[in-house]
């Protein structure tokens, strides 16, 4: 009877044992910035990362001046009616198919591919004919990115600013998993219906030079799951059969050791 006991245990044992082993991960594939030293510094290579508009943006563009007549004509508003009466709200603008947008007495104006910056120099000369000192605010309404996979909380988030780097939209969505893939991320990227694919890996410093480091409006950004995660997959049908077999074999043992 005693080594029948013997055996059951280690039996047992071994399958503890493998179950440890399969579950172990090491650092090196779940660490950030892993081969970053003490005091290390990466030097901006001088071309400073400016968010540019795409076809289907949204533009939020206020006109001032010290005379709130003469620049009146340059913001559009429509009257919303509700519970405690009519408000008036700003109309913003949307980017054709073409790039462009239809700005008040100027007329169409080409956004796409300008940092708005740029779209704000660029009203700002256009509006010299007919305004005294404008000035100009500009602001992306549908400044969006979507993180999927192995994160906390997958999901579309909204953005406010004009930039967000790939680390703080993966804070947004909770972080990543223990099970998500740091060295082989997937953004996602639209230029005018053309989809553009990107990896960058974040257990290396270098990823801040990646070109999705800084992300775009309605980026993808999908977490795939590591090689543990996969094979945990694949044997989680195989593990339930063999402890179904396992308890089986034990059940039927324990029977026949109380028989005799």
């Amino acid at each position: 009877m005693y080594p029948m006991f013997q055996k059951i245990k280690w039996l047992i044992s071994v399958s503890a044992i493998a179950c440890l082993v399969v579950s172990c991960t090491s650092p090196q594939k779940i660490i950030y910035f892993q081969d970053a030293t003490d005091f290390e510094t990466l030097v901006d290579d001088g071309n400073a990362y400016s968010s540019r508009f795409k076809v289907d943006d949204v533009i939020s563009i206020y006109v001032s001046t010290l005379n709130p007549e003469a620049s009146s004509p340059f913001n559009l508003t429509v009257g919303v009616a509700g519970d405690s009466g009519t408000t008036v709200q700003q109309v913003d603008y949307l980017v054709d198919k073409e790039g462009n947008i239809d700005f008040p007495v100027v007329g169409k104006i080409r956004v796409a591919g300008l940092s708005p910056e740029e779209l704000r120099l660029l009203l700002t000369e256009k509006l010299n004919d007919y305004l005294k000192d404008p000035i100009i605010n500009i602001r992306l309404r549908n400044f969006t990115v979507t993180v999927l996979g192995e994160v906390s909380r997958p999901g579309t988030y909204p953005v406010n600013g004009e930039q967000i780097t790939i680390l703080e939209a993966l804070g947004l969505a909770g972080d990543l998993t223990i099970k998500g893939e740091r060295k082989n991320i997937l953004v996602i990227r639209d230029f005018g219906g053309t989809k553009v694919y990107n990896r960058i890996d974040i257990t290396s410093k270098n990823a801040v030079k990646s070109p999705v480091f800084y992300l775009t409006q309605n980026d993808v950004i999908y977490v795939e799951p590591n090689n543990s995660a996969v094979a945990s997959a694949s044997l989680d049908s195989r593990t339930t059969i063999a402890i179904s077999v396992l308890s089986l074999i034990i059940t039927t043992t324990v029977i026949l050791i109380t028989r005799n």
